[in-house]
């Protein structure tokens, strides 16, 4: 899954490139969510995977049609947000599945 995280990412970062938007810091909890997730194993592990693949799915094809706009000279930016913004709401629900350390405060 590490691997296929890490494309995501490199495809999302071209996304936002089209898009206009600045690259994002990934925070420690989006650099480590293979790991984290491995770790945590059973059903989340599981559902992690299926929806990098997913993702990765989604972003493939998307990607791929954005850079043929791009290069036919067409205004790709709001395709590229659009799709920005499904990455966005895709891994948030990802990240979702990390579960909580039970730290009160």
């Amino acid at each position: 899954m590490a691997v296929k995280w890490a494309a995501v990412h490199e495809a999302a970062k071209a996304i936002g490139e089209l898009a206009g938007i600045a690259p994002e810091y990934r925070s420690p909890e989006i650099r480590n969510f293979p790991a984290i997730m491995r770790d945590t194993g059973g059903w989340r592990h599981r559902l992690a995977e299926q929806g990098v693949d997913d993702l990765a799915a989604i972003l493939e094809p998307g990607l791929a049609a954005l850079l043929a706009l791009h290069g036919s000279g067409t205004p790709a930016g709001a395709a590229a947000l659009a799709l920005w913004q499904e990455f966005q709401t895709a891994r948030a629900g990802l990240l979702a599945l990390i579960p909580s350390l039970g730290i009160e405060r």
